[in-house]
C-alpha cells in the first residue's frame, strides 16, 4: 500500500489533538506504522490549526503535507486547508459543500443522537475509521482503553458515537473512497518525542529537573511531574529559567543527576549558568526545544536556529557537550548519553531538540535502550586527602558531594585552586587549571559520534543534514534517486565537540537546514575548512520534508 496522509484542521480547543490522538492509536491497534505531527497557533482557542497522520505499513517517520482525507471541523479550516487536498483526496466537512465532500454534522449528530455535543469528536473519529477502511471494533478497543475510568454510561455513548459517525461515512463514501486497511499481525511502539526524553532522563537515573514551561519544551517537565511516584524524579516548577538552571546545578552539585528543560528565550536566560556549570564542574543536562526566534518569535513552531547560539553559550571557555536527536527513539539514546557524559566529564550537556520532534509521534518496531546508565562518583574511600579540581593527566578531577563521606566538597564559580579556594596566582595556577578543564576536551571528542553516511559511495552531490531534519532528507534522496540524481546523505547528531571526519571530496556538499542562515554550514566551514556552494534552507516556522527539499535541490541546480 502507498503512504495515506489523514489531515485534521479546526480551531484550537474543538478537539483536533482528540481526534488524531484516537485514530493514530487506533491505526497502531490495526497493526499500521503510524507518524503524526502538529502545526497550531499560539492560542489557546481559535485560530487554525491542524493535526496530520502519516499512515503506512511500515514506518515512515517524515512529515507529509499533501491529503488523501481532510477532515475540518469549521468552515475556516475547510478554507484555509483543501489546497493540501490531492486531486482525488476526500474532504470532510459538518456542512455541504462542494461535489465530493462528505457532509457529515459531527455536532448535530452527538447532540440530537447521543445526547451531547461532547461526543461530537467521537463521531468524527467513528467517520475517519469508515473511509479509511479501518475495522470499527478497533477503534471500540481503543475507545474502551481510554473511557474505562469514566464509568459504562459513558463508554457505551462513545461506542454509539462512533458507529453513527461509522456508518454515516461509510454510506456517503460511494466510489470517493477507495481505501482499506484490515487488521494486521504487526506490533509498533508509539511514542513521542517529548514523552521520550522524560522516560529516558528517569532510565538514566535522573533525580531531579526543574523548569519553567516554554513551548515546545513543556511536556518534559509535565510528564516528569504527572510520574513523579512512577519515576522516582522530583519536579520543581521554577519561577523563571535562571532559577530553573541554578535549582539544577544544585541538585548536581548535592550528587543527583538532574535536568532542566526550555526553549530559545528561556535557554538566554540561563546563559550564566551554562557558564557556571564549566566553571565549577558540576554535571547538568539542559533540553534546548528550538522554534523560530527571535525574542517570542513563532512560539508554537518549529525550527533548528539555535545551533550556534548553544554551541557557543556561555561567556570565558570550558567545555561542554552539544547533542541533536533526529526522533525520539534517538532522543531516548541521545538522554541517557547526555547523563552519562555530563557526569563523566562533568559539564554541561546540551540536547537540541524542536517543535516537530517534540510534537511528533513516530512508529517503531522495537524501543530497546542500546545504552544504560554509567556513573562517575568517586569512591571516598580510596581518598585521603580530597581535592575537588584535582589537576589529573586527563583533567577529570574526582567529584564527591557533601555528606557522601568526612571529606569537604568546596566549589567555587571564581578561578580556585585544586582544593575549590579562590585563586589569584596568574603565574602557575590559573594557566593550571584553563588547562585542565579544556583537557577534558580531548577525551570527548574520542567519543563523540562521527555522522551518519548514506549511499555517498557514487554520490555526485550529497546532502549535509543534522537533529530532526534526517527522515525528510532521507526521503528526498528517495526521490531524487528515482529521478536519476546521484545524491547521498551525512547526518550530524553530535555536533560540539565535531570528530574528527574525512568529508568525500569527489561530491559537491550542501546543508539542508530549517533556519535561514544556514548555520551547519558555517560551523563545517570553520571547523573544517569546507565550501558550500549552496544550500537548502525552511525558515517560515514549517517543518522540511522530503517534497519541498527536492524541489528547492532542482530549483538551484536547473
Amino acid at each position: 500500500m502507498e503512504d495515506l496522509n489523514v489531515v485534521i484542521a479546526g480551531a484550537a480547543g474543538e478537539g483536533i489533538q482528540t481526534v488524531g490522538e484516537v485514530l493514530a492509536k487506533t491505526l497502531v491497534a490495526q497493526g499500521y506504522a503510524v507518524f503524526t505531527w502538529k502545526e497550531y497557533e499560539s492560542r489557546i482557542r481559535g485560530g487554525l490549526n491542524s493535526y496530520s497522520i502519516r499512515i503506512g505499513e511500515a514506518p515512515k517517520n517524515a512529515p507529509l503535507f499533501k491529503a488523501d482525507v481532510l477532515l475540518a471541523l469549521n468552515q475556516g479550516a475547510v478554507e484555509k486547508y483543501q489546497d493540501l487536498l490531492k486531486e482525488e483526496g476526500v474532504l470532510m466537512a459538518q456542512e455541504e459543500g462542494k461535489e465530493g465532500v462528505i457532509a457529515i454534522p459531527f455536532e448535530d449528530i452527538a447532540k440530537k443522537e447521543v445526547g451531547k455535543k461532547i461526543y461530537a469528536n467521537t463521531v468524527a473519529v467513528g467517520a475517519l475509521v469508515g473511509v479509511l477502511g479501518v475495522d470499527l471494533e478497533t477503534l471500540k478497543t481503543v475507545l474502551k482503553q481510554i473511557f474505562s475510568s469514566k464509568g459504562e454510561e459513558v463508554q457505551e455513548a462513545n461506542y454509539q458515537a462512533a458507529e453513527i459517525g461509522f456508518e454515516r461515512a461509510q454510506r456517503d463514501c460511494q466510489d470517493m473512497c477507495p481505501w482499506s486497511l484490515p487488521p494486521r499481525d504487526n506490533t509498533y511502539f508509539f511514542v513521542g518525542g517529548n514523552d521520550a526524553i522524560p522516560i529516558a532522563a528517569a532510565y538514566a537515573g535522573c533525580r531531579f529537573i526543574s523548569a519553567y514551561p516554554m513551548t515546545p519544551s513543556t511536556g518534559i517537565i509535565t510528564f516528569l511531574s504527572k510520574a513523579q511516584d512512577r519515576l522516582g524524579v522530583f519536579a520543581e516548577q521554577a519561577e523563571d529559567e535562571i532559577g530553573a538552571i541554578n535549582m539544577a546545578l544544585g541538585a548536581g552539585y548535592a550528587g543527583a543527576r538532574a535536568m532542566t528543560a526550555t526553549s530559545g528565550g528561556g535557554f538566554a536566560l540561563m546563559v550564566e549558568g551554562i557558564s557556571m556549570a564549566g566553571m565549577t564542574e558540576t554535571p547538568v543536562v539542559v533540553v534546548l526545544a528550538q522554534r523560530p526566534g527571535p525574542a517570542t518569535g513563532l512560539p508554537t513552531r518549529t525550527a533548528q536556529g539555535d545551533l550556534l547560539f548553544a554551541i557557543n553559550a556561555g561567556h570565558g571557555e570550558f567545555l561542554k557537550l552539544v547533542l541533536a536527536p533526529y526522533d525520539a527513539k534517538d532522543a531516548f539514546q541521545k538522554t541517557v548519553r547526555a547523563f552519562n557524559l555530563a557526569d563523566k566529564y562533568q559539564i554541561p550537556v546540551i540536547l537540541l531538540t524542536d517543535q516537530l520532534l517534540a510534537d511528533a509521534h513516530y512508529s517503531y518496531t522495537d524501543f530497546e535502550p542500546a545504552t544504560s546508565a554509567s556513573y562517575h562518583l568517586a569512591d571516598p574511600s580510596e581518598i585521603d586527602h580530597y581535592k575537588r579540581y584535582h589537576l589529573s593527566s586527563n583533567g577529570i578531577s574526582p567529584r564527591l558531594y557533601p555528606g557522601q563521606s568526612a571529606h569537604l566538597v568546596c566549589v567555587d564559580s571564581d578561578e580556585h585552586d585544586e582544593q575549590g579556594h579562590i585563586t589569584e596566582d596568574l603565574s602557575k595556577t590559573v594557566p593550571a587549571m584553563v588547562e585542565k578543564r579544556l583537557t577534558k576536551g580531548e577525551g570527548l571528542k574520542n567519543e563523540v559520534a562521527p555522522p551518519e553516511e548514506i549511499q555517498i559511495e557514487d554520490a555526485e552531490v550529497v546532502l549535509v543534514g543534522w537533529g530532526s531534519a534526517r527522515a525528510a532528507i532521507l526521503e528526498s534522496i528517495h526521490l531524487l534517486r528515482e529521478e536519476d540524481v546521484k545524491v547521498g546523505m551525512i547526518h550530524f547528531t553530535e555536533l560540539w565537540p565535531l570528530p574528527d571526519y574525512r568529508f568525500p571530496e569527489n561530491a559537491s556538499l550542501l546543508t539542508v537546514e530549517n533556519n535561514a542562515t544556514a548555520q551547519l554550514a558555517r560551523l563545517l566551514r570553520s571547523e573544517f575548512s569546507l565550501s558550500f556552494k549552496e544550500n537548502i534552507r525552511r525558515y517560515d516556522g514549517l517543518p522540511l520534508t522530503g517534497e519541498y527539499i527536492r524541489r528547492q535541490f532542482h530549483a538551484q541546480h536547473r
